[in-house]
């Protein structure tokens, strides 16, 4: 025996319940607990109650009570009582009192009145009626109102027989949108009904301009039970979407009657007599086995009474069986032989019950509401299914997919009085699943859908500027891994062609798009769409352009020295050859080339004066050609005497200083020649106007004091000390600076002395840089995807003077800016063009000289290109009066990125040009009504569409409008339905709508045969276009001609409209029995004094046997009143109904044959044998023993056994000789002749002797076992 599941301690052995109460009175909660002593709270929404006149609070002992006072609407909340570790939670539901005559015709219903057909028949007929009655009541109930989605009503569950018609409606608020919503229509799951229209499915919809609301429904026509299940109506607007699950439920044709043939046959045997039965036992289950006596065994073969004469008295009843299953099974052949043995006589009757026979629901006994059929939730999102149990102590289990649901962080269960909660956390896709809640043996079904939230894109596209032939890459970032995207170029689709131009990457949440190869047709703006977003970029695909930021330059070098030739171009991939007076340069040794980024060098060591030459640089595949000279200078060496002069050796010793030229961030170094005997001092001096630095040379051969001609303020440095610094060799001196700085710029003089003279020379050093950062542009005449850019030159050029600028342009959200000209720009403002409308975008610039491009600028103030919208469409005049004037118009077909702010509406006089405003401000509405207008002025009107952008172009009336009301003529409009008999059923609402047109506002009567109409059964409403009449609950004297006039002035127009109100017609009058001969039977009647108030349209006779009072239809829709009613049974006798039929239906009530009608037999008459009866008297007798048991304690066990005997025996349990009948410990059963006794958790002193005694007038009979009770197994499992 598998081991029960542990229930937590519950310290209530007594819990409060939910309890209904009418306002005013009071309501008693009671509970008891397991221990006397324990302190117990209650509780109101979370709040302790203390005690007060309206809330008593009592406890005595374990038993605790709260006593609430003259209850309020504000009662009815959830209340709690907490004791130790344990809370039960319960409802107060307070009702309102109902008025007393409400409710004396629920106490005191009218007798039924005394009818002449048998007992039996009006059984039968109160059941059909009931069931009849039910389906509306339950179909009949409150539409709720959804004041949160779009629905103002959704669609109800529904019931229908098969073959009938029915239509689900949706009622979707319409105020606040637009356009029209989408309306789409499910059956299960993932089928959509558009698609299925025909004969059986319609879908309509339509628009109530009073209320504002969308109308759609869904028509099922003949329906069939393959319909049944569940819908769904999705409804989607722009940015809006709502759904709703209902269900529909198809019965079969409804049957005259559901009960057991044989029962019905027993009956009339029992009623009709004729028959021997055995007396009804005088125990309290005689009535039990009266209705379980098996009548057929008599139709059958004639063995049981042969078997009974020779004294076999071993009898056993034979089980009930359903014959409406057996004949189901059956094949058509075998009816007949089913029927004889089973006593059935009516068997073409039985047949037709046969097709039209239904299967009735069971009413749930577990459930006061079930689960719904479906639900639907967004993935993330909890949700909660939830119950009601009719009887609050019942266990629940909660499946998913056949499997039970454990206790988790994500399914909480929650008991709240008779509610049961399933609460689901953080919904995933595994949770979309079918769900069952099980209470017992019953089950309430619901299916769960998940739906995925949309895919968002976390990281949007990026411009891209590339040149021809490069490769591009796309790349996204979205919300969720394995979405699925689509690519876009201009508006088309982009796909993976046979060339594979376009490659499509998925990396987790990243997506790429690459194209190999670009062109110049690649050019445009690319597109990525997600069911959530969608992001843009552009693609710039420029030809091959290289810019040369440093040339190279000529040098002077001599022997044994090292000659570099630089330069730096814009593409550092591109390649290029060294040529010498047009040859190539081969690499070697002492001459090398290098390319490292951007810089291509030329080095050669060790120079001699075959290096001599002009150099050039062609870069790969660019017309471009760089050259420089190297001149090599040669050294001449004379005899020069002793105390030679010292001299400079300089290629310029003009008036004017040489010039050097250095960019800054270079190595400046300059080789002087000197020459003097003996080697002279080299002093260098930086001439400007605050102080001079000098730089001496320690090579000289004797002291020179040279304070004299210096300032103060100089410094003397040392051959290797600082940026600035001097060498000495054999023959000439090397000043070096490294980095230059601008600080660096200036005329410096060498001097060279010895004893024997001295010599002078000044160099203009001239440092040079990229110019500063502009300040940050100015934007301007911002349009739909363009706008003006300006700027200033930055204040310091670098030393070179500027030759253009660069402007870039970004996203505001993207960190790649895109670089808009190749060409250098050399005015200070410039349009840019190519953006896309809507999007935010900044602006910078560089500066460019010769020596290369600046930092760029701060970037400008965000901006927006937007335009503004285009002139409002359709702009007419609706309507004019003598002082106004209503004007209608549509919204612009282009509105832009900048949205639509609201429109100006403006006047003009006839010969003038002043435009006046008609309204105080813009309008939102796409119609005005201007008041206050003088009459008979002609005016011109406009209105334009004004948003962030401007106005637009204003639509303009093409012809001046003249204030003056214009007479209409009234003239009615009759709907083509209203233009016949309007015909009504009673009770329907009538609700007539008739348009009308007329100026001024016509004057509207309303007439009844003649008569004005009375307000308070007829209510009428009109307005300037329509009149209404409307009826609530239609009544057969609303029947009649009503009238309609609409009159202006002396003019008038009138209608007439004819009102047929029909009711269902009373029964036929004076049926009688004509004739009747052989199977045949001849009737006659009369139509009904009741017509309904409708033309008859037919009768259904209807013909029932005596013997079993059932009714079944011989004719459908007869038209005469007279009919012959033949193929009647021989010996049988029949009562005959006719119920009359109009338009409406059947009558309540039919026309019944005062007489029956008998079919009398022909031939020999049959003589009844005389048989002796059999007694079936027998004393008790055990046919099954009673075993000998051991069980556990605890755990609940039953003892069995099976006896017989006629008269049925009396039972008697006796535990040890001590009678058991009187103990609420023990329970007995008795069915067919099983004996039952069911021990409720028994313990170790419930072991002992038990019997089993069974007594009847023919003798008495016991049987006994031994029970044995274990204990120690439980003691074992609570250590």
């Amino acid at each position: 025996m598998p081991e029960p599941a542990k229930k937590p301690a519950s310290a209530f052995i007594k819990k409060p319940k939910t309890t209904d109460v009418v306002a005013g009175g009071v309501a008693i909660f009671e509970a008891e607990t397991e221990k006397t002593g324990i302190k117990v709270k209650w509780q109101r929404n979370g709040v302790e109650i203390t005690t007060s006149d309206k809330y008593v609070v009592k406890s005595e002992g374990n038993k605790h009570s709260l006593t609430i006072n003259n209850v309020g609407k504000e009662d009815d909340v959830t209340y709690a009582v907490i004791a130790g570790s344990s809370k039960v939670k319960f409802e107060l539901k307070v009702k309102e009192p109902e008025k007393a005559e409400k409710v004396i015709p629920a106490e005191a219903p009218p007798e039924p009145s005394v009818s002449s057909v048998p007992a039996a028949a009006d059984v039968v007929q109160t059941g059909d009626s009931q069931s009849s009655e039910a389906p509306p009541a339950e179909v009949q109930q409150e539409v709720s109102v959804d004041p949160i989605g779009l629905f103002v009503t959704r669609p109800q569950d529904g019931e229908v027989t098969d073959g009938g018609n029915i239509t689900f409606t949706a009622v979707v608020a319409g105020e606040s949108l637009l356009k029209k919503p989408v309306v789409k229509w499910f059956k299960g799951k993932w089928m959509d009904l558009g698609s299925k229209v025909g004969k059986h499915l319609q879908l309509h919809d339509s628009y109530d301009r009073n209320n504002k609301v969308y109308i759609f429904e869904m028509n099922i026509i003949e329906a069939k039970m393959t319909y049944a299940g569940g819908y769904r109506c999705e409804v989607s607007t722009k940015d809006k979407f709502d759904c709703c699950n209902f269900n529909l439920v198809v019965n079969e044709a409804p049957a005259v009657g559901d009960m057991d043939i044989r029962s019905t046959f027993r009956r009339a045997s029992i009623l009709g007599g004729g028959r021997r039965m055995t007396a009804a036992l005088s125990s309290v289950d005689g009535h039990e086995e009266g209705r379980e006596l098996d009548f057929s065994s008599l139709l059958k073969k004639r063995s049981f009474l042969r078997s009974a004469n020779r004294g076999d008295t071993k009898t056993e009843s034979q089980p009930d069986v359903d014959v409406w299953e057996i004949l189901r099974k059956a094949p058509p052949s075998e009816y007949e032989k089913i029927a004889f043995q089973y006593g059935i006589t009516d068997l073409r009757g039985l047949l037709k019950r046969l097709k039209r026979i239904k299967k009735e629901e069971k009413k749930s006994t577990s459930f006061h509401k079930r689960l719904d059929p479906a639900y639907q939730i967004d993935k993330g999102q909890k949700i909660k299914l939830m119950v009601e149990l009719a009887n609050p102590d019942d266990e629940v289990k909660w499946l998913k997919n056949g499997q039970e649901i454990q206790v988790s962080g994500r399914y909480i269960f929650e008991a709240l009085g008779n509610k049961r909660i399933l609460t689901i956390n953080h919904c995933s896709l595994a949770d979309d699943a079918a769900y069952q809640c099980v209470v017992g043996e019953e089950k309430s079904f619901t299916e769960l859908f998940v739906r995925e939230p949309p895919i968002l894109i976390t990281h949007p596209l990026e411009d891209q500027v590339v040149m021809v032939g490069e490769r591009v890459e796309f790349e996204i970032e979205v919300s969720e891994e394995g979405a699925t995207v689509k690519w876009e170029k201009d508006g088309v689709e982009l796909t993976r062609e046979e060339t594979f131009k376009y490659r499509f990457k998925k990396d987790g949440k990243k997506h790429y798009l690459i194209i190999n190869e670009s062109t110049k047709e690649d050019n445009g703006h690319y597109k990525v769409q997600t069911n959530g977003g969608e992001s843009v970029a552009e693609l710039i695909v420029q030809e091959k352009k290289l810019e040369v930021y440093q040339s190279i330059a000529d040098l002077t070098v001599k022997a044994r020295d090292q000659a570099v030739f630089k330069c730096e171009v814009s593409d550092e991939n591109v390649k290029g050859i060294w040529l010498k007076n047009g040859k190539e340069v081969i690499p070697n040794e002492r001459i090398k080339i290098s390319h490292i980024g951007r810089i291509h060098k030329l080095t050669i060591d060790d120079a001699t004066p075959e290096d001599e030459a002009d150099y050039s640089f062609v870069p790969e595949g660019f017309a471009y050609n760089l050259s420089a000279h190297l001149q090599f200078l040669e050294i001449k060496i004379d005899f020069v005497p002793r105390q030679e002069p010292p001299k400079i050796h300089l290629d310029c010793r003009g008036q004017t200083p040489d010039t050097i030229i250095v960019v800054a961030g270079n190595k400046l170094r300059l080789d002087v020649p000197i020459s003097g005997d003996p080697v002279p001092t080299v002093i260098w001096q930086k001439v400007n106007k605050n102080k001079e630095i000098i730089v001496k040379s320690d090579r000289s051969t004797a002291p020179m004091d040279t304070s004299g001609e210096l300032g103060n303020d100089n410094k003397l440095l040392t051959d290797s000390e600082g940026r600035v610094r001097v060498e000495m060799l054999e023959d000439h001196c090397i000043f070096t600076i490294e980095g230059a700085e601008k600080e660096d710029e200036g005329v410096y003089r060498v001097t060279v002395k010895n004893p024997a003279g001295e010599d002078t020379a000044d160099i203009t050093v001239k440092v040079i840089d990229v110019p500063d950062p502009p300040e940050a542009p100015q934007i301007s005449n911002v349009g739909e995807d363009n706008c003006m850019v300006q700027w200033q030159p930055p204040k310091h050029d670098g030393g070179q003077p500027v030759l253009g600028y660069i402007l870039e342009r970004k996203k505001k959200k993207s960190y790649r800016w895109m670089r808009l000209n190749f060409d250098l720009l050399n005015d200070l403002s410039y349009e840019a063009k190519r953006m896309i409308e809507g999007v935010v975008y900044e602006m910078r610039v560089y500066a460019v000289n010769s020596v290369g491009m600046s930092r760029p600028s701060p970037a400008s103030q965000p901006f927006m290109p937007i335009a503004p919208p285009s002139e409002p469409m359709h702009f007419t005049v609706e309507d004019i009066s003598d002082t106004s004037v209503t004007l209608k118009w549509r919204p612009p077909e282009r509105i832009g990125a900048g949205g639509l702010d609201g429109y100006i509406i403006e006047y003009c006089k006839e010969g003038s040009t002043e435009w006046i405003p008609a309204l105080h401000g813009p309008t939102e509405r796409t119609s005005a009504l201007l008041n206050g207008l003088v009459t008979g002025d002609k005016l011109y009107f406009r209105v334009t569409a004004i948003n962030l952008a401007g106005t637009s172009q204003p639509a303009i009336t093409k012809e001046p409008i003249t204030i003056r009301e214009i007479l209409q003529r009234p003239k009615i409009w009759v709907p083509r339905n209203l233009r016949q008999t309007l015909m009504k059923k009673v009770g329907d609402t009538v609700n007539i709508v008739i348009p009308f047109q007329g100026k001024p506002r016509p004057k509207v009567i309303w007439t009844k045969d003649g008569q004005p109409l009375d307000s308070k059964e007829v209510a009428v409403r009109n307005s300037i276009t329509d009149t209404i009449l409307f009826i609530r609950k239609a009544e057969r004297h609303h029947s009649g001609r009503y009238e309609v006039e609409v009159q202006i002035e002396n003019m008038s127009d009138k209608v007439a409209i004819t009102m047929q109100i029909m009711d269902k017609p009373g029964p036929p009058q004076n049926v009688k029995i004509v004739d009747v001969w052989g199977f045949n039977v001849a009737l006659e009647w009369k139509p009904p004094q009741d017509d309904g108030n409708a033309q008859i349209t037919g009768y259904t006779v209807q013909k029932a046997d005596k013997k079993t009072m059932e009714w079944y239809t011989v004719f459908d829709h007869y038209r005469r009143t007279n009919c012959v009613v033949s193929d009647l049974i021989m010996g049988n006798e029949y009562y005959f109904r006719i119920f009359s039929e109009n338009l409406c239906g059947l009558s309540e009530n039919a026309a019944t044959t005062k007489n029956s009608a008998y079919i009398k037999k022909t031939g020999t008459d049959y003589k009844h044998p005389n048989y002796k009866e059999h007694d079936f008297s027998e004393a008790p007798k055990f046919t099954h023993p009673l075993p000998d048991r051991s069980v556990i304690a605890g755990y609940n066990t039953t003892l069995s056994c099976a006896v017989r005997g006629s008269p049925k025996p009396k039972i008697f349990w006796f535990k040890n000789k001590m009678d058991l009948s009187g103990d609420a410990k023990y329970r007995m059963f008795s069915k067919h002749g099983v004996l039952t006794l069911e021990i409720r958790k028994p313990s170790p002193f419930d072991s002992g002797l038990y019997t089993c005694k069974a007594v009847n007038e023919c003798g008495e009979a016991e049987i006994e076992c031994r029970l044995d009770v274990r204990g120690d197994v439980l003691i074992v499992k609570s250590i």
